[in-house]
């Protein structure tokens, strides 16, 4: 399981963070699975490519987790 932080942001775009977790190469490809239905979001199904993910959520795709934080302290 690894952790996003936030940071000084409130939330993040679904898409933009299978980007920056690597697990998608371009946003058109996390586009396309998240249309596909194989992403969840606390353990239901997310559709919508740019769902705001905000602090305490899971994300899950191709059995890899990521639980967003608000900051790393």
């Amino acid at each position: 399981m690894e952790t996003f932080f936030l940071e000084n942001h409130p939330h993040v775009e679904l898409c933009d963070l299978l980007k920056f977790q690597g697990w998608c190469d371009s946003g058109a490809g996390a586009k396309a699975v998240i249309a596909d239905g194989l992403v969840t979001v606390n353990g239901q199904v997310e559709t919508r490519k740019r769902c705001k993910i905000v602090a305490d959520q899971q994300v899950s795709f191709d059995g890899q987790i990521v639980v967003v934080k608000a900051s790393a302290q």
